[in-house]
């Protein structure tokens, strides 16, 4: 008879598969966007190691146990593939930064964080820098020596290697159908953004092999999916200039299978209860879509999660009593 697994192995165990699982994305990421998605990734993972060994240093608590859980590298992972190629090393490296420290060891450290570390040092830089997280490349990027000059402040880019994405496109539209929209404006491919439908099909494969792994269930992916294609098939009023977008491009667009997979399903900041879950990513994806399509901010994920992160324990308290037995 073997014996379990302590619990900071299974943990370290989960956060190598969901860093396994992140590899099609990567690969698709890099594909269409070339060297800056590696640059993001390698500045992300530096930074969150030394922020982390330095707080728990000046908290003097021993440095092994959770930097060797993963859950550093995990969080870097998801802001660095959440962040443009190419932007800013400092940008990266604060972003970083501030989800280790606001969002993670300023809780107590791994297991007492109340918001998604990831999407709350996201959410910052872009409330303080919204101009150099919209600056989302042109597809298939720069050269290393290129984006190294980029990122690093050596010299700018060439003129047009930046450009609105779908969702900015869509957003602004005024006098395009949509037909016009997907023919006129190279941010548009198939069916959802350029590239990025690719890219969240590859994030789909990935999210899939953690649920086979069982790494975490069904019901917040599914409700997050669910909420987005319900609202946005609500809202959808045809292909005339002022449609908010099918349900398929809203599903193949921005962050949503990162999110869907990857950031709802965080175990900590999330709903435990599988009615609570369920319930949770509906509501991330309701208010992805609202911000959106309404709000001034090009995709929504990062806020909706952090919202639904206030609203868990009331999750929690609804799901507990629906399963309460009634008095007869």
């Amino acid at each position: 008879m073997s014996l379990p697994e302590p619990m900071d192995e299974r943990l370290r165990q989960a956060m190598l598969r969901v860093l396994l699982a992140t590899l099609p994305g990567i690969l698709a990421l890099t594909w269409f966007y070339g060297w800056g998605v590696i640059l993001n990734l390698l500045l992300a993972g530096l930074s969150a190691l030394a922020v982390e060994a330095l707080v728990l240093r000046l908290r003097r608590r021993p440095l092994k146990p959770e930097l060797n859980d993963g859950s550093a590298l995990v969080s870097a992972t998801l802001l660095a593939l959440a962040l443009p190629a190419y932007c800013p090393w400092w940008l990266t490296v604060t972003a970083t930064a501030c989800a280790l420290v606001f969002g993670k060891q300023l809780w107590g450290g791994v297991g007492n964080n109340p918001f998604n570390p990831a999407m709350l040092g996201y959410a910052l830089v872009l409330v303080a820098f919204p101009q150099q997280l919209n600056q989302w490349p042109a597809l298939h990027g720069m050269g290393l020596s290129e984006g190294l000059q980029q990122v690093f402040g050596v010299q700018p880019g060439p003129d047009g290697w930046a450009g609105a994405t779908a969702l900015d496109s869509l957003r602004i539209n005024k006098s395009l159908t949509i037909d016009e929209l997907f023919a006129a404006n190279p941010a548009f491919g198939r069916w959802g953004g350029r590239g990025v439908e690719w890219i969240n099909l590859a994030f789909l494969a990935g999210g899939l092999f953690l649920l086979q792994q069982r790494v975490f269930s069904w019901h917040a992916p599914v409700g997050m999916l669910a909420g987005l294609f319900s609202i946005s098939l609500l809202c959808w009023n045809g292909s005339g200039s002022d449609s908010n977008g099918s349900p398929l491009f809203h599903l193949l667009t921005g962050a949503t299978m990162l999110g869907a997979f990857f950031i709802v399903t965080e175990p900590i900041s999330g709903a435990k209860a599988p009615l609570a879950r369920l319930l949770f990513g509906a509501g991330v994806g309701l208010l992805a879509y609202l911000i959106r399509t309404w709000g001034g901010y090009p995709d929504g994920v990062a806020f909706a999660v952090l919202l639904m992160n206030l609203g868990v324990p009331a999750l929690e308290r609804f799901a507990e009593a629906r399963h309460r037995p009634q008095p007869l």
